[in-house]
């Protein structure tokens, strides 16, 4: 769906977000006197009247039979298109979409391929991954844009410079809006899939075929696979034995690809380089810098020969970021941490030092049994629970024993004395919640900011991420 192609159509907007501010300013862009409707919370309205247009209505009532009076709606993506009111209005006619959709469709060549995208998408490391992909495009001296669901709208970025690529992160909320825009992504990479988002999708089952629709519906003309993931590598062999696949599938994370052997990052047979110093927090970002560089070669560049690149990218805020030393204690911020499995990579980080962890938060329906176990025998010195689903995790740890201090806080502020309490000098405060924050916090950076301050650092100095945009 072109922009052009909603002239003459009801027309709303659901949702006045960062997304939703985007869809206006682009709908407007190109057909100013189209009618639009805007739903949004009450706290909204006088923001969006402030726009003074005398074509937009603004409502507060997003109900089923609102909805059902649009023949499209544009949503942010932070709406599930499986509340409710949503699948009544849809029944009746109603056709959902999001701005990623927007923008694909505008940007589809005339094979039906957006050409030099890379769409990354995976429960865990799609952001850095990202990052790290436009961060080696440009210092081999290639334009790239940098957006998505990274903090920058697809929507928001100007018609020029055209970039010689487009690093793009999409969350599970935005796949879909690929395969539904009509456009096929140039290139596709997947990272992993752990369960993760269930109250948006409904179901794990439903998140991990949203998740996987960038590949199965979107259909790009080279899906760069996990061959380590047990769900990507399954997707992987279905696309390889489908002889009418319009996909061709670039593996990484085997023998004959990019892959590590312990430290060593190598392309096949031949060691490129060690990976030890890199400033890529943890195994599992490594193991996203072979991600990276087999989508830089399906580009067509020299990926060996930008590898050595890597050791000047800029780790991103909030992603098991090191904050610094206070009172003998150093505090990590790993607030973006949403799924246990984030919150267990996190601690391998950190195995040979004394570590205090923090876990807990908005309670999405996932199991931390499987976690709890992994406790018993591999465990902190201490684990703080906080947060909605904080006595959950409390339970199910105390269920499954170990050699840990188990503590629990009314909130983060509790949980950071909490953990200064119990840990000895040299030891380390890791806030990895494995929970979303929503609830006391508008999002994992206000969480990630709190918790900076907790702790005795400026939060101004490490919420910005670098590079959003065209350079």
């Amino acid at each position: 769906m072109r922009i052009s192609q909603l002239d003459g159509q009801r027309v709303a907007l659901w949702g006045w977000g960062r997304e939703g501010r985007a869809a206006y300013r682009a709908i407007r862009r190109a057909l100013p006197a189209l009618p639009l409707t805007l739903l949004c919370g009450p706290d909204e309205v006088e923001d969006a009247r402030a726009l003074g247009d005398p074509r937009l209505v603004i409502d507060t009532d997003a109900g089923p039979d609102r909805l059902a009076a649009f023949d499209w709606v544009i949503k942010s993506p932070g709406i599930s298109p499986y509340r409710p009111d949503a699948v009544a209005a849809a029944r009746r006619g109603t056709r959902f979409i999001g701005g990623t959709a927007l923008w694909f469709a505008e940007h589809a060549g005339p094979d039906g391929i957006a050409a030099r995208t890379v769409c990354v998408t995976g429960t865990k490391g799609k952001s850095t991954t990202t990052a790290l992909l436009a961060h080696l495009l440009r210092s081999g001296g290639h334009v790239t844009a940098l957006a998505g669901n990274i903090g920058l709208p697809l929507l928001e970025l100007p018609d020029h410079p055209v970039p010689e690529a487009w690093a793009i992160e999409l969350s599970s909320y935005q796949t879909g809006d690929v395969a539904d825009s009509g456009a096929r992504p140039d290139i596709a990479v997947v990272t992993n899939i752990f369960p993760e988002h269930l109250d948006w999708h409904g179901s794990q089952a439903r998140y991990v075929h949203d998740k996987l629709r960038l590949v199965t519906d979107a259909r790009p003309r080279i899906a760069v696979l996990n061959a380590q993931d047990p769900t990507v590598a399954a997707l992987g062999r279905a696309i390889q034995a489908d002889p009418g696949s319009a996909t061709v599938v670039h593996w990484y994370g085997q023998a004959d690809g990019w892959h590590l052997e312990g430290d060593a990052l190598r392309r096949g047979e031949l060691e490129v380089m060690d990976t030890a110093a890199l400033p890529l927090p943890g195994r599992h970002n490594r193991g996203n810098l072979c991600a990276v560089l087999a989508a830089i070669e399906a580009l067509g560049h020299d990926a060996v020969a930008l590898a050595p690149r890597a050791a000047s990218f800029q780790p991103l805020p909030h992603r098991l970021h090191v904050l610094g030393e206070r009172d003998g204690l150093t505090y990590v911020n790993d607030s973006i941490s949403t799924t246990p499995f984030a919150t267990l990579a996190a601690l391998a980080c950190f195995r040979d030092r004394p570590v205090a962890l923090l876990v807990g938060g908005h309670d999405r329906g996932l199991d931390w049994s499987e976690f709890a176990r992994a406790m018993a025998s591999c465990a902190p010195a201490a684990i703080v629970t906080m947060g909605a689903n904080g006595p959950l995790i409390h339970a199910r740890l105390q269920e499954a024993g170990g050699a840990f201090a188990l503590g629990a806080g009314d909130d983060l502020a509790d949980a950071v004395a909490t953990a200064r309490a119990v840990l000895p000098e040299g030891g380390v405060v890791l806030l990895s919640p494995g929970a979303p924050s929503f609830g006391p916090y508008r999002d994992y950076v206000a969480r990630g900011r709190h918790f900076a301050a907790l702790a005795g650092f400026d939060p101004e100095a490490i919420s910005t991420i670098p590079g959003l945009g065209i350079h």
